[in-house]
This record gives structure tokens, sequence and C-alpha cells, in this order.
């Protein structure tokens, strides 16, 4: 029994030092790889006090990532949250729902974009970027917004 519930604890260690996870995730990896429940759940304990399994901390880079790298809007990095095993409440207690960082993040990603579809007629690089936006979670109305932006090809 010893040697199984070490054999757990190093396995998590294992795969946090991948990159961080979520206690769900961990947990359905642990019992994939056929650790009894009762193990799974001494081992998350045993890594949540040691610091090393903390949903809210992830949830936090997790969203930084989402936002700042991915350009995701508000609502594509709430899902890539709770895609990634994060609970509800913990998502719902790091995001504060914000239209102006949508926008910004919007016009980050088009002028992104707009350098690769010059070739284009402006109706279908409209169109497209539209809907690339939508894909990634932006509203319909800051979308709209976004792509009636004048400056929308000039630099911050």
């Amino acid at each position: 029994m010893k040697d199984l519930q070490n054999k757990a604890k190093q396995y998590a260690l294992k795969l946090l030092s991948y990159r961080g996870r979520s206690e769900k995730e961990l947990k359905e990896r642990l019992i994939k790889k056929g650790i009894p429940e009762a193990l799974v759940s001494v081992t998350a304990d045993y890594l949540r006090k040691l610091g090393y399994l903390d949903d809210v901390s992830l949830a936090e880079a997790l969203k930084r990532e989402a936002i700042e790298r991915k350009l995701l809007s508000q609502a594509g990095a709430r899902q890539y949250l709770l895609n990634r095993g994060i609970p509800r409440d913990i998502v719902h207690s790091v995001f504060l729902q914000e239209e102006e960082t949508d926008r910004e993040n919007a016009k980050k990603y088009i002028r992104k974009k707009i350098r690769m579809r010059e070739n284009y007629p402006q109706e279908t690089v409209r169109r497209r970027l539209y809907n690339q936006l939508l894909r990634r979670g932006y509203s319909p109305a800051t979308i709209v917004a976004v792509l009636k932006d004048k400056n929308i090809n000039q630099e911050d």
C-alpha cells in the first residue's frame, strides 16, 4: 500500500513538472493510470498542502495566457479555463467582465492578422476577421464595433 502511495505521488509530481494542472485534470490522470480513487484523493490533498495543486493560482495564470497570448475574449478565456478543469465558481471569481479589455484584444488580433490579408478584397477581409473573432469568443457587438473603428490599422 505504501509503495502504491509513493508511486501515485511520484507520478503526480511528474505530471505537474510538465505543466500546471487543475485538481480535476490530475485526478483523472491518476485514475487513468490505475490508481484507486481513495489514494487519488489522499495524493491530491498532499499536493494541495504542499502548494503544488492550487486551482485559483492556475486559473489566474491561464486567464492571463488566454487573454494576452492567445488573444481570446473574456468569454473565450472562461471556456478555456472550464475546458482545463477549473471549477465554475473559481472561474467566475477570477473573471470580471471587462468589455474594454475585449475590444483592445480584438484590435490587437485584427492588427496581427490584417497584414496577412492585404491581397484580398476589403469585404472578404472583414467577413473573415468577423468569423475568426466570433470563433475566439468575442460578442458580435464587440466585433462590429472594432471592425467599424477607423484607427484599426494604426499602432497604439
